[in-house]
């Protein structure tokens, strides 16, 4: 598939983003190399190939869905600028 510089400056403007004039037609042929490999990609026969969602074939570990307080407050506060009581201390915005 050949781009010419109008599908070009069209796609820019979509992507808000400024293409000098001058920049438009190496850009489309660019654009057209990377299409044309897409193209070639599309004749390979994948039928035979399970799809995936790693390279490697593992499975990762699970926890307990459970709800929990964390246990540890004064580590979460630990870094406030102000707390008391395991909660932060924030300023008062509504009067």
């Amino acid at each position: 598939m050949s781009l010419d510089k109008e599908t070009v400056r069209k796609i820019a403007f979509l992507a808000r983003v400024d293409v000098p004039d001058d920049q438009l037609a190496p850009l489309a042929g660019e654009l057209s190399g990377i299409l044309d490999w897409i193209e070639q990609l599309r004749e390979v026969d994948t039928s035979a190939v399970e799809p995936m969602t790693s390279v490697a074939e593992m499975t990762l570990p699970w926890r307990d869905d459970a709800v929990t307080d964390g246990g540890y407050p004064e580590r979460v506060t630990a870094n406030a600028p102000d707390s008391q009581d395991g909660f932060y201390l924030v300023p008062k915005v509504v009067e």
